[in-house]
């Protein structure tokens, strides 16, 4: 076990001499390394002695400080800078600093090159890897077996924490609470500090946030500290990864216990336990989703024929077979992303977004008008809405002013997306279901072709446009639409009037003048003139209910035409 101590009686480095920070003298040095980089600090690990010209901070004295906290803080073994090169002596500060922190500082001949002090010091120090190295190999093999024996991540945690004496946290690829371990003479316990609720966030925002993104940026684990009440907490944070894709984070919560440089070789190979872990979990968590989502897909398509089969499926998915039913439909579309030329980043990117929204569907469900289950396929959420048999039949207004509150939530909390929701009717039993998920998607569907904005329908809305356009072809809607109303569309094409919309008006506030007027923000009188205009137009006299039934399909259809 070479120390620092040893290091001053080696004769093949002889002159190296201790500065300041002598009560450090008996760190051990496992590992050497050359520190030019002042970005080196997320990288270093416990019991390294660094080695340095100085340039980084030859001019730096608040840099020079900081450097020397940090390696401190980290447990290297000591910092050694080369004499005559940039420094003709090491600054008061500097050694001020070593001081008060108890890390060795050394000052070394300015005859020797940093590669061959760290070819001297590996040969003294290579015995002691061999120690290390056996273990490490133990404790590798004692998380290997607790995940063969499939303990899973709450013994993979309490094995990691009673090893390394300090509480920790897994968490999840998006900072989620997955398990946590305690130590009961820990300082600043966790609850007092933070949320531990499984799969709810547990760091700010801000914490987390200032942790790379991409995993080449993250070589080792790295240190942050979490402001919390009036206590700084030193985290050390490590990815749990497997090539490029993160599945989680290793959290330590480092208020027990210094880590040492066995804590973090521990703390790597934990990471990879705990990898196989999230890998063996997610692969679980997919065939169940895939199960799950068979049955719905197989519900939403009226596939499931069996009564018994239904009854099954639902009381395994958690459904009540004996609920009135109706489907909602959420179609979701980005408005950027079309921007993202790359298919994985587009779906990756949709799929946070309906996780959003399955999210805030869920925090407004105690306003829906019965029990809510969601969950996405693709660009669209799909909500169904189970009430109890014995309740009163759901009204489309109702369906419609939850929908209305959903839209608002989603408008309001996810920003440059457009929102359509449809909503189907309330059917009596489950098995009908599937014409309520149809109805949904076809009132989205007759929305679009109208609006391109975003808009919340129930399938009554539209249900005329639907005969329309699902039984009638193209070119008798055209014929009919072109002998009712076809002088008066002409009429405003050459003219530039609007008597199409004046009549759509007429129709739509029941035949009250003075309310269509408004509407319009034009005179009553112009209102009226208008309606005489539109009858000798079409050579009608619109009080004969036949005639005013066919006027009424024909303004519809030129909807579904665009004739407007």
């Amino acid at each position: 076990m070479l120390t620092i101590k040893d290091l001053l009686t080696i004769q093949s480095i002889d002159g190296i001499k201790i500065i300041a920070g002598e009560q450090g003298i008996n760190n051990v040095i496992s590992i050497v390394n050359i520190m030019e980089n002042p970005d080196a600090f997320d990288w270093l690990s416990s019991n390294e002695l660094l080695l340095s010209t100085g340039y980084i901070f030859k001019d730096n004295p608040e840099l020079q400080n900081k450097i020397i906290k940090e390696l401190a803080e980290i447990n290297c073994s000591g910092l050694v800078i080369k004499m005559h090169r940039y420094f003709d002596q090491i600054p008061q500060n500097m050694i001020d600093h070593a001081n008060k922190y108890g890390l060795p500082l050394l000052a070394l001949p300015f005859e020797y090159t940093l590669s061959k002090v760290i070819a001297i010091i590996n040969e003294k120090a290579s015995g002691r890897y061999d120690l290390l190295n056996r273990k490490t190999l133990d404790m590798h093999n004692a998380l290997f077996r607790i995940a063969l024996e499939g303990g899973g991540l709450d013994r993979i945690a309490s094995e990691l924490s009673e090893t390394i004496n300090n509480p920790i946290l897994i968490l999840d690829q998006d900072w989620h609470l997955l398990h946590y371990t305690e130590i009961w003479h820990n300082p600043i316990p966790l609850d007092s500090c933070l949320t531990l609720i499984k799969n709810r966030p547990v760091f700010t925002r801000d914490f987390t946030e200032s942790i790379p993104r991409n995993i080449s940026q993250i070589k080792k684990s790295i240190k942050r500290i979490y402001h919390a009440k009036d206590d700084e907490i030193k985290c050390r944070i490590l990815p749990v990864a497997v090539a490029n894709h993160i599945y989680g984070y290793i959290v330590v919560w480092q208020t027990v216990w210094e880590l040492t440089e066995f804590d973090y070789i521990v703390l790597e190979q934990a990471s990879t336990i705990v990898a196989l872990e999230r890998i063996k979990a997610r692969e679980i968590e997919e065939v169940k989703l895939k199960i799950r989502q068979d049955f719905f897909d197989d519900l939403l398509t009226g596939k499931i024929t069996s009564a018994d089969s239904l009854q099954t499926l639902c009381d395994l998915h958690g459904l009540q077979s004996s609920y009135m039913y109706f489907c909602m439909v959420i179609n979701i579309e980005p408005v950027e992303l079309e921007n993202l030329e790359d298919i994985i980043d587009r779906k990756y990117e949709l799929d946070r977004i309906a996780k959003k929204c399955v999210d805030l569907v869920y925090d407004h469900s105690s306003k829906a008008p019965g029990e809510v289950t969601c969950f996405y396929r693709n660009n669209r959420i799909i909500i169904l809405i189970g009430q109890n048999e014995q309740k009163p039949v759901v009204s489309a207004s109702e369906a419609k002013q939850f929908a209305n509150e959903l839209y608002s939530a989603l408008v309001d909390k996810i920003k440059k997306t457009l929102f359509f929701i449809g909503v189907g009717r309330q059917y009596k039993n489950i098995a009908s279901l599937h014409k309520s998920f149809s109805e949904a998607h076809e009132a989205i569907r007759l929305m679009q072709k109208f609006n391109s904005k975003g808009d919340v329908s129930h399938f009554d809305d539209y249900s005329v446009y639907h005969f329309l356009d699902s039984n009638i072809k193209d070119i008798e809607l055209e014929d009919f639409f072109l002998k009712r109303l076809g002088k008066l569309y002409e009429h405003d094409q050459e003219f530039g009037t609007s008597l199409m919309v004046t009549l759509d008006n007429y129709f739509l506030y029941n035949q009250n003048v003075s309310e269509a007027a408004k509407t319009m923000f034009i005179h009553r009188n112009t209102f009226i003139y208008r309606i005489e205009k539109i009858k000798e137009i079409l050579n009608m006299d619109l009080k004969n209910s036949e005639e005013l039934l066919q006027i009424q399909l024909a303004l519809k259809i030129g909807k579904l035409l665009h004739k407007e």
